[in-house]
């Protein structure tokens, strides 16, 4: 009887079992899923984005100065005059009708040009109705000869706004390596808080087993209390540690899942299991990498951009300091009649040709405006080029750190693995060692502590290796060509 009513219970377990949902697993997330969602809405990367839209528009509007002008002009004047110095008033009143439609803009060179056809109406009525039309077809001109000639002179936006343009880029380029690195150490931050939560884990599995064979050995007899509760007391400090690496856990995830574009934050949201996370492999060549990095780093390529910038505005600066000396003319024909048609002919046919010619010449007595603006441009310049001397001494410094922390980070990897190999040796030595009763509770206890210490130091090894890869990659510029990330243009 009494084994069939423990046949039932088994089978009700079983029952229950099978008819209790399975636990959901955990969604995974690997780091290929988090780079890709981080490119795509990372708040900080779509904020440096509009950069590259902005400095386009700038672009055009830059470009946009030589853009010729269709310009059209209508007006109407009335001027009325009466006389009485003779016997018999005189009263007189025209009104005059101005049209005119052409085509002006400036050229690279800084010519201003005018290229049109106007006609003037006028109407008399000192005796009776009178109607003149004065028609003129052609072109004026304004050609600097010294400040304001050259493409130096006019040009000197467009370069600086080309220049901001492949900043822009550059901008974003490197916000977008700063992100897959953020996302990387943050990928690596979250598994290094499961790693420390599972070593936790069973570190306490390993102090209950203890616990319970103690409890059985004190039992019959063969070890005292003061054994039990201390291994009690073993098995109950690793509580605080569980909790400790389930709080990391919450706030590694909520540091990668913000970086990812996440903005919702509870507590009762599902933990993401990760993918394991591969180590890349990095030969380290100095003298090579230093070299790369200037290639490739977007801030070093920003800052020479920033001194051909420079270098344009001081040319445009030293072309203002000379005098203002202008050539004005114009070439057209002109025609007068009494009929629109009439007039509009004599210029078709090339009647009644004027030309025009002259010099305006505008010295400054002191020259301050150009001399102080060319003097602000050319410490700019210089300003820009010691920068970048700076740059590159950072860089190489950088560099050498970062391949640093890859062999130090590799040698700690290595020799916290052997010290985890002795340390499980010396455990196993111990307990067997208690098994035949030549050790004690505490020294079993001390060494699994020491096992634990030497475990958590693998995983801090080893995050600290994948995030000195991380950080070597962006050292070097080089992060987006070994994760595969291709840009899309604007």
């Amino acid at each position: 009887m009494r084994r069939l009513r423990r046949l039932i219970f088994i089978a009700a377990l079983a029952a229950l079992a099978s008819a209790a949902p399975a636990q959901e697993a955990l969604p995974t997330l690997t780091l290929d899923d988090a780079i890709r969602l981080a490119l795509q809405r990372n708040k900080v990367l779509k904020v440096t984005s509009y950069g590259r839209g902005i400095s386009r528009a700038l672009l055009l509007q830059a470009r946009g100065q030589f853009e010729p002008s269709l310009v059209v002009n209508r007006s109407y004047s009335e001027t009325q005059f009466t006389s009485s110095l003779g016997p018999i008033p005189v009263s007189d009143n025209t009104k005059t009708d101005s049209y005119s439609a052409g085509i002006q803009g400036l050229l690279p060179l800084g010519t201003q040009y005018n290229l049109y056809g106007s006609t003037i109406e006028v109407r008399d009525n000192y005796n009776g109705i009178n109607r003149n039309y004065q028609t003129f077809g052609g072109f004026q001109v304004t050609q600097p000869l010294l400040k304001g000639f050259g493409f130096n002179a006019n040009l000197a936006n467009v370069r600086v706004a080309k220049a901001n343009r492949s900043i822009s880029d550059l901008t974003y380029r490197q916000s977008a390596i700063d992100t897959v690195t953020n996302v990387i150490v943050a990928y690596s931050n979250l598994q290094l808080a499961h790693d420390q939560l599972n070593s936790a884990e069973k570190a306490r599995a390993q102090a209950r087993e203890l616990l319970s064979e103690n409890e059985k050995a004190y039992r019959i007899g063969s070890i005292s209390q003061s054994d039990v509760i201390t291994s009690r007391a073993y098995a109950a400090q690793y509580e605080e540690s569980i909790l400790i690496a389930e709080r990391a856990i919450r706030d590694a995830q909520n540091s990668l899942r913000e970086l990812i574009g996440d903005e919702i934050f509870l507590e009762d949201e599902p933990l993401i299991a990760l993918a394991p996370m591969d180590i890349p492999e990095v030969t380290v060549d100095r003298k090579a990498d230093l070299q790369r990095a200037l290639n490739m780093r977007p801030d070093y390529q920003q800052q020479r951009l920033l001194i051909t910038k420079n270098r344009a505005v001081e040319s445009s600066a030293a072309n203002g300091l000379l005098p203002q000396v202008d050539f004005v003319g114009g070439y057209g024909y002109n025609g007068s009649a009494y009929t629109f048609g009439a007039s509009r002919q004599m210029v078709q046919d090339h009647q009644n040709p004027s030309v025009a010619a002259g010099l305006t010449v505008t010295v400054p007595l002191a020259f301050a405006v150009g001399r102080g603006t060319l003097r602000a441009a050319r410490l700019q310049r210089q300003q820009a080029e010691e920068d970048l001397t700076r740059l590159e001494a950072d860089i190489a410094v950088s560099v050498a750190n970062a391949a640093g922390q890859i062999e130090t980070t590799r040698k700690r990897v290595s020799a916290d693995k052997a010290a985890y190999d002795l340390a499980r040796q010396a455990l196993d030595a111990e307990e067997k060692k208690k098994k035949a009763g030549t050790s004690s509770t505490l020294a079993v206890a001390q060494q699994q502590n020491f096992v634990v210490s030497v475990e958590s130091s693998i995983s801090y090894a080893l995050a600290a290796e994948r995030q000195a890869v991380a950080v070597y990659d962006q050292v070097l510029g080089a992060t987006l060509d070994r994760y595969h990330v291709t840009l899309t243009d604007e």
